[in-house]
């Protein structure tokens, strides 16, 4: 008989590989084989492939006295998903004989279903990134994914609803148009709780907007229904827009993961996982590592409501991702890194029945209770932590107060981008901020005067401060600074960075 290869792609972690899709066919008894390290979804394209071809009036593989063999290459690359029905699908058809074109130069990834209609499929933009970096220049994919992948310039992006089309053009009976790309936000949130909703609170809507601007850390405490949340959902509207490469950056991990809802991510994402999510869920991991919601919020937020109610494992599991941007996961034949550059808001009471403190209200927790409650958080996650905002009640005549005076919101954002401006100015690098600033930013481009640097080792000193932390405030005194538009750090810039620090 003969032998025919295509073209797939599979996703390694948040990379796609080439994959080979080479088809033989050989006298003797009927058998069809996928061999390569496919997971069962890839085995059971022979049956989707097979009932395809027939019911696009092709002779069906289990209807020949054929030996079929499709080997994915490479075979040390684990295949999963349905991802390579198309690629199976034409190989097959070159290899009998059945049509004639040039798969060279071509990437086939989607799935058929049995009438040989093509279902969408995960983690096409990484296809198209992969596609242009071994100068491929034609990506044939299902209508549903075609606009995510032409985000991709330079690269001919092909829809197709059904495989009888697909024949079609690769036989020039008809020319498919290639996809357009489409920039408007599907997945931009329509009602987000902004500043102006919220009463009161003046010192945390400030914690806000300094760590907006300067991608601080920020952790929330108070009594239950004191508007904690309504802070850490009002935090997403102050933040700037993505720009276009961490837009790209964004999309192709959702993308990857099957979460993608529109056509591109270009507002940064606020992640939310429940206080039983398992560590795996929130970091990531598993046999075949996963990204967990510390990814899924890169660019973005990661808000950890009742953060002492988070296993101790969880928590812990934190350090890497906030201080070096990423999480890397190790097994006994592999790891893996993925990106993990979020700004991390923590809300919590004061005690697991949340009244302790509280005027008129009884607290049911033991010493004993309350100690275990916040010693979940450890030293080295306060340290990570440059912002602690007590939250308190408001007094109820206000709570149907609305004033009338400029949006709170708008303001907010306008000082976040002026401070981003200045810092983007400051290290000659897209995206970089204060909160990712190393030792040798904070002492060559922070600028303390002398008497800010006086006042912060004397309260060094006096508070035992960490390494770590005494270079925290300096960087949290250099957005409030940048707030302010001051070139220099002064001593008011310390003084108000200071008082954020966790007392006790």
């Amino acid at each position: 008989m003969a032998f025919a290869r295509t073209y797939g792609a599979q996703t390694h972690f948040l990379e796609a590989r080439l994959v080979s899709v080479e088809v033989d066919i050989s006298k003797g008894l009927h058998s069809f084989s996928i061999v390569g390290l496919p997971n069962k979804a890839v085995e059971e394209a022979r049956d989707r492939v097979s009932a395809a071809l027939k019911n696009c009036g092709f002779k069906s593989p289990k209807q020949t006295n054929s030996k079929i063999t499709v080997s994915l290459a490479p075979a040390n690359l684990k295949k999963e998903g349905p991802s390579f029905d198309l690629a199976i699908a034409i190989g097959y058809l070159l290899a009998s004989g059945s049509i004639a074109c040039d798969p060279e130069g071509r990437i086939f990834a989607g799935e058929l279903s049995l009438d040989g209609r093509i279902r969408p499929i995960h983690g096409v933009l990484s296809y198209a990134h992969m596609a242009m970096s071994h100068h491929i220049r034609e990506l044939y994919v299902p209508k549903e994914n075609a606009t995510e992948a032409a985000m991709i310039p330079g690269l001919k992006v092909f829809p197709l609803s059904h495989l009888r089309e697909l024949i079609d053009h690769l036989e020039g009976r008809i020319s498919l148009k290639t996809a357009e790309p489409e920039f408007h936000d599907e997945g931009k949130e329509t009602s987000i709780t902004e500043l102006d909703d919220i009463v009161g609170n003046e010192t945390a809507k400030r914690g806000l907007i300094i760590a907006a601007a300067g991608g601080h850390n920020i952790a929330l405490f108070g009594p239950p229904g004191t508007g904690k949340t309504m802070l850490a959902r009002a935090f997403q509207g102050l933040l700037p827009s993505l720009t276009p490469k961490e837009s790209l950056e964004v999309t192709s991990i959702y993308s990857t993961t099957g979460n993608l809802k529109g056509s591109i991510i270009r507002t940064p994402q606020m992640r939310a996982p429940h206080h039983n999510a398992s560590r795996t869920a929130v970091i990531g991991g598993g046999p075949i590592p996963k990204p967990g919601e510390a990814t899924l919020a890169h660019r973005g937020i990661l808000f950890m409501d009742e953060f002492p109610e988070f296993s101790r494992e969880t928590i812990e599991s934190l350090r890497q991702p906030m201080e070096e941007r990423s999480v890397v996961i190790s097994r006994t034949n592999l790891s893996c890194r993925f990106p993990s550059h979020f700004i991390l808001i923590v809300a919590f009471n004061p005690c697991p029945c949340g009244h302790h403190g509280s005027a008129g209200k009884t607290c049911l927790c033991t010493p004993r209770d309350r100690a275990r409650y916040h010693n979940k958080i450890s030293g080295p996650i306060i340290d990570r932590i440059d912002l602690w905002i007590e939250v308190s009640k408001i007094d109820h005549a206000r709570l149907t107060y609305r004033k009338n005076s400029d949006s709170e919101t708008i303001r907010g954002r306008k000082t976040v981008a002026l401070a981003r401006k200045a810092q983007e100015q400051r290290y000659e690098k897209e995206g970089k901020l204060n909160s990712d600033a190393v030792i040798r930013d904070s002492i060559d481009a922070m600028k303390l005067s002398g008497a800010a640097n006086d006042i912060l080792k004397k309260a060094g000193e006096a508070d035992g401060m960490s390494g770590r932390g005494y270079h925290r405030i300096i960087r949290l005194s250099r957005t409030i600074a940048d707030i302010e538009g001051t070139e220099q750090i002064e001593t008011r810039h310390v003084l108000e960075a200071l008082q954020y620090r966790k007392k006790g």
